[in-house]
Order: C-alpha cells, then structure tokens, then sequence
C-alpha cells in the first residue's frame, strides 16, 4: 500500500522559490553597493512596514527579542519595576523584561482568547497592589515593587482585548508595549474610538519578530519596534547601534542589534505579498472551521468580532493532545506544540519562585492545546485529509 504523502507543519521553501528572482536580485544588490549594514535597503523597509502598521516610525533591529527589549528600555522601564504579562506565550516576551532590568510578573489569560484576560489584571493591580500616593502607580503588596508597564502578547495572530488593557493602564499610569511578534497585519476593532486599527500601532510602542516562520519572515534573523512616539524611536536607533547619536559619539551604553540590509531587502519583497498571504491563512481557517466545527471533543480557536487573526498558528484544544499528536504523525502530518510549559513553570525562572503564581486557566490549556498546519498553500484536500484524521481519533 502506498503511504500518502505528508503534510508539513510548515512550508517555507515553496513561496522562497516563487520569490527567488526577487530575493536574488536583493542579494546582487548588496553585492554592488556592499551596503550590508544600515543604508537605503533597511530605510526603505521601515518606511514601508511602519506605513503597513499604521505608525509614525518603525525601527529595524537583529531580532524581535531585541526589539521588544530595546523598547522596554527607550520607554525608561527602570530596573526592579514590575511589567506585567502573561505566561501563555514563547520565553522571549519575558526575556526581555528581565535582561532590561525589570521583573516579569505574569496575570492569566483569557479562556476563550488565550491572551491575556483584563479581568485579571484588573484584579492583579486592585488587589495584589496598592497604590502609591506620590504618583498614583502601584505597587505590588509583597514585593513593594513598582509596576510601570503591561506587555499584552498578540498571540497566534489575533489581538488581545487593548481597550480594556489601556483604559486600565491609562488609569494607573503605566505604559503598554505590544509583543506584536506573532500578528503582522492583525487587526483590532477598538469600541471605544469606532475604529480598527493594526496590531502594533496602539500602545507607545510595540516589538515585531521576522522570524523565518512569521507571517513576514526574513531569511534569517530580523525584528522592528513600530511607535508612533519620535523620543522612543530615536532611543531605539541609539541603542541598537552601541548609543552612537553619530559615528563615534555615544549617548549611552548601546548594543550590537542592528538589522541586516539583506533582510530588509527581503523583508520589502516579502512584505507586498503578506496581505495575500494572511488572506490565504484566514481562508484556512475558516476551512478548517466547516471541516471541524461539527466534531465532539475538540474546541475551535475563538475569533471576537472586534479581532482580525491573521492567524500566525491555528491552535485547537483536546484533551487528550498526545494521543491525536501521535495519530496524526502515525498519517504523517505534522503538529506542533504552543506552548507545552508555561513561563511561570519554566526552571529558567525558578529563583523567581513563580510556581506558587494561581493560574488555573493557563495550567488547564497548556496540556490542551495542539497547533495544526497552516500556511499560504496548504492545499484544502490536505486539510480534509487532516480533519478525517481527527474524526478518526476523536472517535476512536
């Protein structure tokens, strides 16, 4: 009998073949002009990117851990202030708060959504802080540690609920930093302005990932933070370029986290088509919701009305997650898991002792959740072929 063919998590050859003339000519052009660091290739794209974002600026850097803590810092997020996220998502959102000097503290997410839940912020800073009287900022009970900043994570490609978090944040003082890594070109309905608006164009700043496996991918390492704030943005070029101000002329202590030229040429290739392709993912999505949708034991990923995913990752929940992750790879295709241990349970941050952290929605889904194949191309007899699949397990 002849084995049927298998289904990748991911396809990142097909559309780099597609593009080859133009990542080709990109490369060729870098060779001429030995433009490798900085120059037009990299201006052009941030102008772009931050005209796709809907933002004043965009900064190109090396990674999107680097953006995301570079505008922590450019923020003055000071050392030992508390930034409040979530657990549900990849090490690198809380990386960033501590290798910044601050202290990550998690609030748990939404049951639905999976981003972070504003009723639990909410409870964190009325109950776990009180507030200081000098500038009206809290400060957390046990620590006595000042919170200055919340990073809601715009996970697998849909926004978190940003009204209620900056309503909140504008209420106690405290600036918010989208981790837009995952949701290029995601959109967000905002009730209280009648307005959508793209991911990473509402709070003072907002970090993006290129990694190759985004919706915008590089070929190779590649971040921006977007701001619609000019102090921040120039802090930002400074920082990623040792503090120079000019050639040799340090404001402050910097660092190596430049953006390539090459991957910016790539990045503005690839950028034309990521409209097209989010599409094609939404497309998917709505596929695997008529193939699927009927089956019992498994819960669909929740889209609100105010929210366009652009769908980074299509993340069902079951709850025997090993038994279909095994089935399916046994019919030869691929699933992924996101994200199996959440941070608060990460031995990385044992000394920090957040095991002792109640939260029970995130504890309950991390066991639940099993990310299924998605990508422009997947073709709809494969993802038929995935969801018989299921059907079989589910029913078996």
């Amino acid at each position: 009998m002849k084995l049927s063919r298998s289904i990748p998590f991911l396809d990142l050859v097909t559309p780099h073949l597609e593009l080859e003339d133009d990542l080709v000519s990109v490369f060729k052009t870098a060779l001429k002009s030995a433009a490798f660091i900085g120059g037009s290739m990299v201006e052009q794209f941030e102008t772009d990117f931050s005209a796709f974002c809907g933002t004043r600026y965009c900064i190109g850097v090396s990674s999107g851990t680097d953006a995301l803590r570079f505008a922590l810092m450019a923020a003055d997020i000071r050392n030992n202030e508390i930034v409040i996220t979530v657990p549900n998502t990849f090490i690198a959102t809380a990386e960033a708060i501590s290798q910044s000097g601050a202290l990550p503290h998690f609030v748990d997410i939404h049951e639905q959504t999976y981003n972070m839940d504003p009723e639990k912020l909410r409870e964190y800073l009325e109950v776990r802080c009180e507030i200081d009287d000098n500038d009206g900022r809290p400060v957390h009970r046990v620590s006595g540690k000042k919170v200055s900043a919340i990073i809601p994570v715009h996970l697998y490609g849909q926004p978190a609920d940003m009204d209620s978090i900056l309503s909140l944040a504008q209420r106690y003082h405290l600036t918010v930093i989208e981790d837009a890594c995952q949701a290029h070109g995601a959109g967000y309905l905002s009730r209280h302005k009648s307005t959508w608006f793209k991911a990473g164009s509402m709070g003072v700043a907002a970090a993006f990932s290129f990694y190759p496996g985004k919706n915008l991918g590089a070929c190779g390492e590649a971040g921006a933070v977007t701001t619609n704030s000019e102090e921040i943005a120039r802090k930002i070029r400074m920082l990623r370029d040792h503090g120079q101000a000019q050639k040799y002329h340090h404001d402050m202590e910097g660092y190596n986290g430049r953006l390539d030229a090459i991957q910016a040429g790539f990045l503005s290739v690839k950028l034309k088509h990521l409209p097209k392709w989010n599409k094609q993912r939404q497309e998917c999505a709505c596929r695997y919701k008529e193939l699927l949708g009927g089956l019992h034991g498994i819960i669909l990923p929740f889209e609100p009305s105010w929210a366009k995913s652009v769908y980074h990752l299509y993340v069902i929940r079951v709850q025997d997650r090993t038994k279909l992750q095994k089935q399916l790879a046994e019919n030869g295709i691929a699933a992924g898991l996101h994200y199996p241990i959440p941070l608060h349970r990460q031995k990385a941050y044992a000394a920090f002792d957040f095991a002792k952290c109640e939260l029970p929605v995130t504890e309950r889904v991390a066991s639940e959740l099993l990310t299924l194949p998605i990508y422009p191309g997947l073709s709809g007899s494969d993802q038929r072929r995935i969801a018989e699949s299921i059907a079989r397990c589910l029913n078996a």
